[in-house]
């Protein structure tokens, strides 16, 4: 690292984005060391798909900082290599990436396996070859890549973790994921990526040139609005999770939870049209939401 790139740059540039995160994982309620581990994974984890999506800071710092020659520094596939072998390193050596360094404590501290990162890594790779899913199936074995790890370090770090909770989590996340998805239909479009199944998008009748519409059409919205009962019945299935835990984690599980049922809702509310912009909901929404959660009925 030169005088020039010093780490606390290449840190903010990274974790800068927790505030426009739909479901941000170290809320200001945690104890402070939760908060402090959190957002190390989280570094981690916002980092890797900035890799994958080609969004990194310009000037190629994180590409120096991994060891990449400038020639590579827009190869995404080698920036996930060198990006792999410095997470190695936080297990069994020295990080060279900030990011990777800040992590390396939280590692050891909770005795974090290397299997869950792996997976974040294996996913961003996925996306630069496959961009189309033919089946749910398939989507959903996606989502265990690129979702269900990180409620597993939440459950981790949180100290927390149990076969239930961990099934009960990768339901939340997978649906959190296509959530996501569904919001961003013509964003992910517009990077040659589509994650609504094809088989769907046969059933009911929706070309690719629809999805690049201004505004969807009575086929693009009934297929919209069947992969989000999809994604609110996973956030059902997934949501007993809240009432497993206690205290702070409970608001955290549960503010998840009711991000997912109010992101789900703003989607309803805007008729299932996706394509204009992603449907956000509001503050009030969110909350309404959370309580009925944290009050046991729904």
């Amino acid at each position: 690292m030169t005088a020039t790139e010093p780490a606390p740059d290449l840190e903010r540039a990274t974790l800068g984005k927790a505030a426009s995160e739909n479901f941000p994982v170290a809320p200001f309620f945690l104890p402070r060391a939760w908060r402090d581990d959190l957002t190390a994974v989280y570094g981690f984890a916002r980092l890797v798909d900035d890799i994958g999506d080609g969004d990194l800071a310009p000037g190629g710092a994180d590409a120096r900082a991994l060891g990449v020659p400038a020639a590579d520094a827009a190869d995404r596939l080698v920036l996930l290599d060198a990006f792999e072998a410095d997470l190695r390193r936080v297990f069994d050596g020295t990080p060279r990436h900030p990011l990777l360094r800040r992590l390396q404590p939280t590692v050891r501290r909770r005795a974090l396996t290397p299997e869950p990162f792996l997976a974040l890594i294996a996913a961003n790779r996925q996306d630069q070859l496959v961009t189309r899913y033919e089946t749910y199936e398939d989507l959903l074995a996606y989502c265990e890549l690129s979702a269900n790890p990180v409620g597993r370090l939440v459950l981790a770090v949180t100290g927390t973790a149990s076969p239930e909770r961990i099934r009960l989590s990768d339901a939340v996340c997978t649906a959190l994921q296509i959530v996501e998805h569904l919001q961003d239909v013509a964003e992910d479009l517009r990077r040659d990526r589509v994650y609504l199944p094809a088989e769907d998008m046969e059933r009911f009748h929706v070309q690719e040139a629809d999805l690049a519409a201004a505004t969807a059409s009575a086929s693009v919205r009934a297929l919209i609005a069947h992969e989000a009962r999809r994604a609110r019945d996973l956030l059902n299935e997934g949501a007993p999770l809240v009432g497993s835990v206690h205290g702070r984690l409970k608001l955290l599980l549960a503010g998840f939870v009711a991000g997912g049922r109010a992101a789900i809702r703003a989607i309803a509310a805007a008729e299932y049209d996706v394509l204009p912009g992603p449907p956000r909901p509001g503050t009030v929404q969110l909350l309404r939401e959370a309580g009925v959660i944290l009050r046991g009925e729904g």
